[in-house]
């Protein structure tokens, strides 16, 4: 069964991982993508970003990093320096056979190589040409480097996050690069949308930062409709409560009540019922105005109780509620197996003959996602690919 974007051809320039996240994604969705990694630094950054790493057969580490694996299945590697004459004038052949060229340098870097968006689109009018970076091609910040932790801190959602007593708070994963990966395969597909229409190509700009600005959703609002800076919470919610993480007597417990009814069952549960009458508590509105309050009357409740009756009582009440787990519950559950979560891809030059990945969460009953290839080594499809192209190339 054919994906949904196969006959798409992908010229990729990215590394780390915002544009490997967004390559990756259209790669899944049946894209030929053709990574194109710096022979000066040993490719990707992200190669060196271990330990972890998968073993060779002898039980020797490969450039084959965990952190690396993560993004980049589903293309083929290819040895270019794009600093010569030579490579510059590879990457011009590759992306003359390309519907998308995805690239994150810095503004203006690739320009100087004859390789920049206005030089590419010249050549092919139809091209959908992806820039992604840390400030965007516009504004005053445009020249400095964009990393995920910069942009979380400049984007302020850092300033949201840790407990209220703590230090800001990066969110556990590179979750502005993954964010930034995600709204550019948005707008890729929607150019190629335009694309059927017109026949015409466009330039795609997509910042790290102004993609962080945009998910910080109604804490943005928030502040937009208010005029107040939020406040860090902690596990806690600025517009519902309670729906937070409680200590139970064996471990912790996500309570998220999100209306009043929920509510009354919630402290029926709680064997307090009298407490969903409270006037300062029967309403959201007024449990958010009573917050400390409310929280002091349950914590000591919920934690009397142990982590599989809470859960097994407020499921029997209709209430949400749920673990915190641990990385290997999760992806050992029987939901993430149910779901595919995590897919085997075969290599026979690996220790185990496989590698372990995160599955896509795209569920298409016509155009389902395919895992065809496993993540390359540094420069494996160079010959094989380069052969592809004309002499004059």
């Amino acid at each position: 069964m054919a994906g949904a974007l196969d006959g798409i051809t992908i010229l990729d320039l990215t590394r780390i991982l915002a544009g490997p996240t967004c390559t990756q994604l259209l790669g899944d969705l049946g894209a030929d993508v053709i990574k194109v990694e710096n022979p000066a630094t040993g490719g990707d950054d992200t190669r060196g970003w271990g330990p972890p790493n998968v073993c060779d057969t002898a039980g020797k580490p490969t450039d084959l990093s965990a952190y690396f694996m993560a993004a980049n299945r589903n293309k083929k590697s290819v040895s270019v320096d794009i600093a010569t004459p030579q490579g510059q004038a590879q990457v011009r052949a590759l992306a003359a056979k390309a519907d998308i060229v995805v690239e994150n340098f810095k503004p203006g870097g690739l320009a100087k190589y004859g390789l920049g968006p206005d030089d590419l689109l010249t050549r092919q009018p139809g091209l959908i040409y992806c820039s992604i970076s840390g400030f965007g091609h516009t504004g005053p910040n445009r020249d400095k480097p964009g990393y995920d932790l910069m942009a979380q801190g400049f984007g302020g959602i850092m300033s949201l996050t840790g407990e209220p007593d703590g230090a800001p708070m990066k969110v556990g994963v590179g979750i502005a690069d993954v964010m930034c990966g995600m709204y550019a395969t948005v707008g890729i597909l929607a150019a190629l949308r335009h694309k059927e229409r017109t026949g015409e190509g466009q330039h795609i700009d997509i910042a790290l930062v102004d993609s962080q600005l945009a998910w910080l959703i109604n804490e943005g609002t928030n502040y937009l409709e208010s005029g107040d800076l939020p406040l860090r919470r902690g596990n806690g919610h600025p517009n519902i409560v309670p729906y937070h993480v409680f200590a139970v007597a064996d471990g912790h417990v996500i309570i998220a009540v999100g209306n009043d009814s929920q509510f009354a069952r919630f402290c029926d549960f709680l064997g307090c019922a009298e407490v969903a009458q409270d006037p300062r508590f029967t309403t959201n509105i007024a449990r958010i105005a009573n917050r400390d309050a409310l929280l002091d009357i349950i914590g000591p409740k919920l934690a009397a109780n142990s982590l599989a009756d809470t859960i097994a009582g407020l499921e029997a009440r209709k209430v949400p509620v749920g673990p915190v787990n641990t990385i290997d519950q999760a992806l050992g559950s029987d939901q993430a197996q149910a779901r595919e979560m995590v897919v085997a891809m075969p290599r026979a030059d690996v220790q185990k003959g496989q590698v372990r990945l995160l599955g896509n969460p795209l569920k298409m009953s016509r155009t389902p996602v395919t895992y065809r290839l496993a993540p390359p080594h540094f420069g494996q499809d160079t010959q094989a690919v380069l052969a592809e192209l004309a002499p004059d190339e």
